[in-house]
């Protein structure tokens, strides 16, 4: 695992695509095998789809846990995700707002409704004729909130076959940056995307636009 930043509380890695947060059947989940690596136990803070790399937190004791769980439940946390597609949005920038409910076979939709309701505000970018870059800050946390998101603006997101994506050889959604408060002091880590073929050709330019809007 790639460790971003170690801490004698806390551990932020850069997870890998094609693991899950916990044991599904004979496949051993990410938290475990994380934990026998370092020998010790691993607390998730959050938690990300096995298709989604990047920054991930996970508290080494329970109080780190409680305190930095209760900043996600307040949504005083920053986030920040980087995805690709390669469809055209109905609109360029700005948010996707409704309700989130269980749809077919471990799917999820978006509704009219404020049931679970999930936030995301996004910017996108053309790459190159094929290839579209987005930035998404979601305010909420809902099971597959970004993926919804972009499909419901007509841009699945690349690999994401699930959700009408065109098969690559990894679901292109990375979340890029993670900020949190510990003890007063801001913590603020970036996790570079460096896995996938579309990403290892258009993380540098795509990050670099982000950068850009963020300030």
């Amino acid at each position: 695992m790639n460790i971003v930043l170690d801490h004698p509380d806390f551990l932020i890695i850069n997870k890998p695509a094609g693991i899950g947060m916990h044991q599904q059947g004979q496949e051993p989940g990410l938290v475990r095998l994380l934990s026998e690596q370092l020998e010790q136990p691993l607390y998730p803070v959050h938690r990300l789809d096995k298709m989604t790399t990047g920054a991930l937190l996970l508290a080494r004791h329970s109080e780190a846990n409680r305190i930095l769980s209760g900043q996600f439940a307040e949504r005083t946390t920053t986030k920040c995700y980087l995805a690709l597609s390669d469809r055209k949005p109905a609109k360029k920038q700005g948010w996707v707002k409704g309700g989130m409910e269980k749809a077919r076979n471990g799917s999820w939709k978006l509704t009219r409704n404020d049931n679970n309701l999930a936030i995301t505000r996004f910017f996108s970018t053309s790459l190159a004729p094929a290839v579209r870059g987005f930035v998404l800050q979601p305010y909420t946390g809902r099971t597959h909130q970004l993926r919804v998101a972009l499909k419901s603006i007509g841009c699945p997101i690349l690999g994401d076959t699930r959700y009408g994506g065109t098969p690559a050889d990894r679901g292109y959604l990375h979340a890029w940056q993670l900020a949190f408060d510990w003890r007063g002091e801001r913590i603020e880590v970036t996790a570079p995307a460096i896995e996938g073929e579309r990403f290892t050709q258009w993380y540098a330019v795509l990050a670099e636009w982000a950068a850009a809007r963020a300030n």
